[in-house]
């Protein structure tokens, strides 16, 4: 006999259903996607705020901003996902697929990586 992976009801119906219901099927992948603790819940809201503070300033897909411009919005320099280094030797920090690079000034290139 098979059951729900979240609640244990009986499953009706096709031979590889997993769940009785969408709610069960939600509540069972919530758990299992839920940040573990405290510090990685932090470390994932910091990325997706630093990755709309760049989609915000870079709508067009290249731009400039000011170091300043991107502090006041609460863009944190210390958390992004990759780093990729030129031929050029120029080197661009990520959040995904939009990115910075420093200038002279206190400026960024803001570049959005096509995937």
């Amino acid at each position: 006999m098979r059951t729900c992976l979240e609640c244990s009801e009986k499953l009706v119906g096709r031979e590889d259903k997993k769940f009785c219901s969408d709610n069960c099927r939600n509540a069972y992948n919530n758990k299992i996607n839920k940040d573990s603790n405290n510090f990685m819940r932090n470390v994932n809201n910091k990325l997706r705020k630093n990755y709309r503070i760049l989609s915000e300033l870079n709508v067009d897909g290249k731009s400039k901003a000011t170091r300043e411009k991107m502090i006041n919005k609460g863009f944190d320099f210390d958390f992004f996902t990759n780093i990729l280094q030129t031929k050029t030797g120029n080197t661009y920090y990520f959040l995904y697929d939009q990115g910075y690079r420093p200038l002279d000034n206190d400026y960024y290139m803001l570049v959005k990586k096509e995937i």
